[in-house]
């Protein structure tokens, strides 16, 4: 990874890999050797409301290399991949500008496919409709949302979960302006930021079971960092459950300690199994989106 004599520097290091495998220390070492930025593909770590319960970057991180894309974003703002791609790609941008090589890193595979392929053009969508939909979500909820769009767009409604609230919103607010499934703007190209030819790309991947033994770890290290009183604030904010946000991993079982629907030794088992399982399903994405990538152990 350090022999690059007589080669080509890239344009941008990118690196992947499930949470808790040690991405972040990998970022860092690799920024500190040159002139870099760290920007962030972790779509939980760009909320200013979580920073234990997500991992973020520490401050001593982040003073001893400029950082990008880290808790900019309010807990009540539904942050998109989209906006994500624009906001990367200014930040990008902006480090070529300064002669620095960006190194992005995080779990979020669908922000690095949208770097590397770009996004479908799918038009704005018009406020008055946006409003609408998030309002009807919120009055009907996901069960009945997935059977309107069923009935509107069977294809797109057989791509997602019943309960995934935000992707049956998108999915009609997009039917309804358009006039086109979500699914056909999807299958159109998209222009990328970057072409995998320019840049060096990296999996970290650990063992499973070394993996799921430091996330374990790593939450009851938040536990007495405060994770609980993080939560509680955000509790506070009385944030619909279905933000982004309050998907974070970790947020609804300490919802349910600080509420009192359960106890903390309850909730910490429970966040560690939603962790463990987390981190299988992006071994599974990983492995099956980025087989050209090199695995770091």
């Amino acid at each position: 990874m350090d022999d690059r004599k007589g080669m080509k520097p890239p344009r941008a290091i990118l690196i992947a890999g499930p949470t808790a495998a040690g991405k972040s220390a990998l970022a860092l070492r690799l920024a500190q050797r040159q002139r870099s930025v760290i920007v962030n593909a972790d779509s939980m770590q760009v909320y200013s409301d979580l920073s234990i319960l997500t991992a973020r970057p520490s401050a001593r991180e982040q003073d001893a290399v400029p950082h990008a894309l880290y808790g900019h974003i309010a807990g009540g703002d539904a942050y998109s991949v989209g906006r994500w791609l624009a906001d990367a790609t200014a930040v990008l941008e902006a480090a070529w500008a300064g002669g620095r090589v960006p190194v992005v890193v995080g779990g979020t595979g669908l922000y690095f496919k949208a770097l590397l392929e770009g996004l479908a053009p799918i038009p704005d969508i018009p406020s008055p409709i946006r409003t609408h939909w998030r309002a009807e979500a919120a009055r009907l909820g996901a069960g009945q949302l997935h059977r309107l769009l069923a009935d509107r767009d069977p294809a797109m409604a057989g791509r997602l979960r019943s309960g995934d609230t935000q992707r049956l919103t998108r999915a009609l607010e997009v039917l309804e302006a358009t006039g086109q499934s979500l699914l056909e703007w999807q299958r159109q190209a998209g222009r990328p930021v970057l072409s995998e030819a320019e840049t060096e790309r990296w999996v970290v991947a650990p063992d499973r079971a070394l993996v799921q033994a430091r996330a374990d770890a790593r939450f009851d290290a938040m536990i007495a960092a405060g994770a609980v009183d993080e939560v509680q604030r955000l509790a506070a904010l009385g944030l619909s459950r279905d933000l982004p946000v309050m998907r974070a991993l970790g947020v609804a079982p300490l919802v349910d300690f600080v509420e009192g629907r359960a106890s903390l030794a309850a909730a910490v088992a429970r966040a560690k199994l939603d962790t463990r399982r987390y981190i299988k399903r992006q071994e599974t994405w990983l492995r099956r989106n980025m087989m050209s990538w090199l695995v770091h152990l």
